[in-house]
């Protein structure tokens, strides 16, 4: 296993980590990921320990609180082995002070997941969403206090803005508060807005992607086909509503492609779009997800090997799509370009 370092800090961090959203799933969404409970979850640990995958990323939202217990569960007994990582923000009950990043919410948010996690410290504490309503001198003054006790080790957000994250980073700076080392993001070769604006701001301010859904919210398993119904037993005709959308005429684009470079590499699709995404610039650590032992050894088959330099340009061309403003300037005049080489193709 490759190990990366998390953004501009000394953490190193597997090139391949786990998500425990099936850990204890319930509810519409992640009851339809999975149900892996303690038992299970103890074997997926021994699976990931022995390929050298020692982060695993949970949330305090993930089934309300479940995945955490049933994560603390399996590491039971390895837990100085293993990198904890978890999130905080987003609303866990009806409450006026059960959803956000104020203090009041930040300190109870991690104290709790200490105890369904079973452990003193988390790894690396997450907001998992941007709460307009907390000034951010407030949150930031509230993760240096958690660091400062040893409760949390290294800060980072998801699904934040670049605004959001640079108006936190120069507050941190002013008042030599912890400073964001991670982004958990949303980025798979049919989702690649990553790259306009928070893949530039993390090469430029040293923060590492923590990519989240890295299959395309379960599009690139190589089940889906153009013309073919959804698989009978696939989690999308649950949940598709709830993830990132995507055209069916790109999304179809891109699996041609894929089926291609995976005949010719005698790998996987998800294996080839895994390897696609390890390569990209500033990534850290891409979070796998599996049902059962068979899923998580082959997304583990996905490192290891690299994909040839022209392989990975046909799947840059069938997956780009055109760039936002003010962004396509830069892609299209050779002026612009000239000024702002992109880091991505």
């Amino acid at each position: 296993m490759e190990y990366r370092t998390l953004g501009r800090s000394g953490l190193k961090v597997p090139v391949l980590s786990f998500g425990a959203g099936t850990f204890g799933g319930s509810g519409p969404l992640f009851g339809a990921w999975g149900n892996t409970g303690v038992k299970e979850a103890g074997r997926l640990v021994d699976i990931c320990l022995e390929a050298g995958i020692n982060l695993f990323d949970t949330a305090d939202v993930y089934s309300g609180g479940a995945s955490e217990e049933v994560l603390g569960a399996a590491l039971k007994g390895r837990r100085d082995k293993v990198l904890i990582s978890t999130k905080a923000g987003l609303p866990m009950g009806d409450g006026p002070n059960e959803a956000g990043s104020s203090r009041l919410r930040l300190i109870r948010s991690v104290e709790d997941a200490l105890k369904r996690l079973g452990t003193d410290r988390i790894d690396i504490f997450q907001l998992h969403a941007f709460d307009a309503f907390t000034p951010v001198e407030e949150v930031l003054a509230t993760l240096d206090t958690l660091v400062r006790d040893g409760k949390i080790r290294y800060a980072g957000v998801s699904n934040f803005s670049g605004w959001q994250i640079m108006k936190s980073l120069a507050a941190a700076e002013k008042n030599a508060w912890p400073r964001y080392v991670a982004n958990q993001v949303y980025y798979s070769l049919i989702g690649r807005d990553y790259e306009w604006d928070l893949m530039p701001l993390g090469a430029d301010q040293g923060i590492g992607a923590l990519v989240w859904s890295p299959l395309g919210w379960g599009r690139l398993t190589g089940k889906i086909r153009r013309g073919v119904p959804l698989p009978e037993g696939s989690r999308l005709h649950e949940t598709a509503d709830f993830g990132p959308p995507v055209e069916d005429d790109h999304l179809f684009n891109v699996v041609d492609v894929l089926d291609e470079v995976s005949r010719e590499t005698g790998k996987t699709v998800p294996q080839v779009a895994l390897n696609w995404l390890v390569q990209r610039p500033t990534v850290s650590s891409v979070i796998i997800g599996a049902r059962n032992e068979d899923q998580l050894r082959q997304n583990i088959g996905a490192v290891g090997w690299s994909l040839s330099g022209e392989q990975i340009g046909r799947l840059d061309a069938a997956s780009a799509v055109t760039a936002p403003y003010p962004h396509f300037p830069y892609r299209r005049q050779e002026g612009f370009a000239r000024l702002s080489p992109p880091l991505a193709g």
